[in-house]
């Protein structure tokens, strides 16, 4: 019946893995060089008994779980010479099902030199274990039920995060707000699908069991919330990714003195000569937890006899094309005008900035209609003005990260997917389509609702996509 076939969580390929599950792995969990402490872990039903082998200090297997043990790690005998230390670590054991994996989970805590950490690895290996694919440990904590896909995914988006709005959704994600909200979704839906398939269990008494008033506000509602959560991929893909911002204009604007004075340091060089930035120059600027990428461009003009600031040119071009916000810097000075024709094809995303309003008595009048900014980039008067406009160019409002916001392409895409399904459904009840042609479209929407946390079969090659980016130790 669908409906037992809908509410039975599975995760595919697990037959397919299970040898793979059988093996104790092990990597480095912390980043590759030389640091204070390095931290190896291991994973699997016979980690604890494979550390016993090479750890010299109490017998941890039969230690208790979440206890920290001092020892020395012992490299193995071979060809009659003695046993050697490698090093004196700090071993912390977890016992399944209570750990990240789900499984018995050993982490050394040793020094940091590469050197040392290879040799324990290596000593890892001898005794039983294997290296560990990228993000295979998070895979297993998947397919062992600790966490669900979406949770897995903020995973590596926690691991990633470098700005402060990007770690706050993502550990809003991995603490479950995603997935529980797709979850009470899900039920409700599933709750009326259950009606629907006992009306065709009982088709020839021609009895209803769902009500199709209480659906149709119920798939209302659905719309709204599934709407909702598209609406915030666009907020949720600049938290994530990042916003790119073009500063364009002619030639001796103060491009590169905003850029300088944006980042509160003399990162471009400056000149009164024309056409000193020749190509592309990216940093990044933090405003209110947001991460901006802003590319200093070179000076547009008409003409130029310099092949190589033509290629600059062409480069600014492009550059503000494919931006997300494009920053049009105007000298107040200059009395020949500042317009780009081709510029206004990109008027939605454009901030016009005019820049030296120091060295000049006046500056053109400004109407809600038509507002406009004036700085002093040189002085570095304005600027907090200019970071305001790229954050409400940006975001519109400020974030609240305890809501859910879609960060994820997969689930933006599988979203689609969903408010299409419930589209047809909706049409489906305007047309007065009986029960059978219904649950066509309620299935889908179930299935992609399911696809989303990994409650329903996901394609082997996504499990692939998805674990593959990560870093091996994760």
């Amino acid at each position: 019946m669908f409906i037992a076939g809908t509410i039975t969580i599975f995760y595919f390929y697990r037959m397919n893995r299970l040898s793979d599950l059988q093996d104790t792995i092990v990597a480095l969990a912390t980043p590759p060089g030389v640091g204070a402490i390095g931290v190896i872990r291991l994973s699997g039903n016979e980690a604890i008994d494979i550390a016993d082998k090479f750890f010299s200090g109490k017998k941890l297997s039969n230690q208790e779980s979440h206890t920290a043990h001092f020892g020395r790690i012992i490299s193995p005998i071979e060809g009659g010479r003695r046993e050697e230390v490698i090093d004196e670590v700090v071993v912390t054991i977890y016992k399944a099902p209570k750990s990240y994996t789900g499984e018995n989970t050993v982490e050394i805590s040793g020094h940091g030199s590469p050197y040392i950490l290879q040799t324990i690895i290596e000593a890892s290996i001898a005794a039983g274990a294997r290296l560990a694919k990228p993000g295979e440990f998070t895979q297993r904590a998947f397919l062992n039920g600790k966490l669900d896909l979406a949770q897995a995914e903020a995973v590596a988006d926690l691991i990633a995060a470098n700005s402060k709005a990007a770690q706050q959704t993502a550990l809003n994600q991995l603490r479950g707000g995603f997935s529980n909200d797709l979850k009470l979704l899900r039920d409700e839906l599933i709750n009326f699908a259950a009606l629907i398939e006992l009306e065709l269990d009982f088709s020839d008494e021609d009895v209803e069991f769902a009500d199709r008033k209480k659906f149709m506000s119920l798939i209302s509602n659905l719309r709204y919330q599934i709407s909702n959560l598209l609406d915030s991929f666009k907020l949720g893909n600049a938290i994530k990714n990042g916003i790119s911002v073009a500063i364009i204009g002619k030639p001796n604007a103060g491009k590169s003195t905003l850029l300088n004075a944006l980042l509160n340091e003399e990162r471009a060089i400056v000149s009164d000569i024309a056409g000193t930035t020749r190509d592309t120059i990216e940093e990044t600027l933090n405003i209110n937890g947001v991460l901006f990428r802003l590319i200093d461009t070179a000076g547009i003009r008409d003409h130029s006899s310099d092949h190589i600031e033509n290629l600059g040119i062409e480069r600014s071009k492009q550059n503000a094309e494919k931006a997300d916000i494009i920053i049009h810097l105007v000298d107040l000075t200059d009395k020949e005008g500042y317009e780009f024709d081709w510029l206004r094809s990109y008027e939605l995303k454009t901030i016009t900035v005019f820049n030296k309003a120091d060295l000049v008595n006046e500056t053109p009048d400004t109407t809600p209609q038509t507002p406009r900014l004036f700085l002093s980039a040189k002085k570095r008067e304005g600027i907090e003005l200019v970071k305001q406009a790229l954050y409400n160019r940006a975001i519109g409002e400020e974030i609240n990260t305890e809501n859910t916001i879609v960060t994820n392409a997969r689930h933006h895409e599988a979203l689609q997917k969903i408010m299409e399904s419930i589209e047809a459904i909706e049409a489906g009840m305007a047309g007065n389509l009986s029960g059978d042609f219904l649950t066509i479209d309620i299935r889908r929407a179930l299935h992609y609702l399911g696809e989303i946390t990994g409650q329903v079969e996901v394609d082997r090659d996504i499990l692939g996509t998805i674990f593959g980016k990560f870093c091996i130790g994760k």
